[in-house]
């Protein structure tokens, strides 16, 4: 399994398209940090209108913390297509090229060969998040420098400290990994049905906008379905910046998109055991 996933990651990051998804974070980043920096201000004073007359507001609002933190909501919308184009190229990509029938005859069991693939797969996503973590926090703290973090939520604004904030974003950028692995786990597996990549791909997409909707439109059967969509538990990583942070609730949402994984890896090895390989 190990000679697998070393051959996988070598054909991974031997791909010039591969970079392309490093480079598109890159650019969102920058260009994200670009505008808060020259119209930051404006911003921080918007949501702040409704409590300016009550609240004296000092210090650095528009600070490395913030800005890392505005990034992730904007990002983290884009990551799963990127990732998508990784998991769903696993199986459908040597189907396309022919030599899917040929990796399966060799003497290696299909179970070490779709684990290989599967941790290929997973290692893309954790270093592609590793990558949005450094441009996003380390290049924010740099350019921006460091204060107390103020989160504009719906119905409050809560204050952290800026010495309680730098474990808060190691635990969410964890749980932003499970959340990705899920979106990964789901393309690995339709990777398995499709000829080509574009199929997988775009249908794993398709379904990460379906829940989507699902999960935000108030619609009482709508609202019972939510607990157990994936999509409805993707954000759990802002749970670590409210205070006090609820750690059931965070619990109950990393628990979800476990399950999803493993019942999705689970069938993957089955649909792939039985697989007639034709081409």
């Amino acid at each position: 399994m190990l000679t697998v996933l070393r051959i996988e990651l070598y054909k991974i990051f031997m791909r010039p398209r591969t970079y392309i998804s490093f480079g598109a974070i890159a650019a969102i980043v920058m260009l994200i940090q670009l505008a808060l920096y020259v119209d930051g201000e404006t911003y921080v004073s918007f949501m702040l209108q409704s409590i300016k007359n009550t609240f004296n507001v000092e210090g650095k609002v528009m600070n490395g913390y913030l800005i890392c933190y505005i990034v992730l909501q904007t990002l983290l919308i884009h990551v799963p297509l990127l990732i998508a184009m990784v998991g769903g190229d696993m199986f459908a990509g040597e189907a396309a090229m022919g030599t899917l029938r040929l990796i399966a005859t060799k003497p290696i069991s299909r179970t070490s060969l779709l684990l290989g693939k599967y941790l290929a797969t997973v290692t893309y996503t954790i270093a592609l998040l590793l990558w949005m973590a450094f441009l996003a926090l380390l290049l924010s703290l740099v350019f921006f420098g460091k204060g107390d973090m103020l989160i504009f939520q719906s119905e409050q604004i809560v204050q952290i400290k800026s010495n309680d904030i730098l474990w808060r974003y190691f635990l969410s950028f964890g749980f932003a990994s499970l959340a990705m692995i899920t979106v990964a786990t789901i393309s690995f597996f339709l990777s398995l049905f499709a000829e080509n990549s574009l199929g997988p791909i775009a249908t794993t997409m398709s379904v990460v906008i379906v829940a989507t909707i699902l999960s935000t439109m108030d619609i009482p059967l709508f609202n019972l379905m939510k607990p157990y969509l994936f999509t409805s538990q993707m954000l759990g990583w802002k749970g670590y910046f409210d205070n006090p942070i609820d750690y059931a609730t965070i619990g109950y949402s990393a628990k979800v998109l476990v399950v999803y994984i493993l019942v999705l890896l689970g069938a993957s090895w089955w649909v792939f055991k039985k697989k007639d390989i034709l081409s």
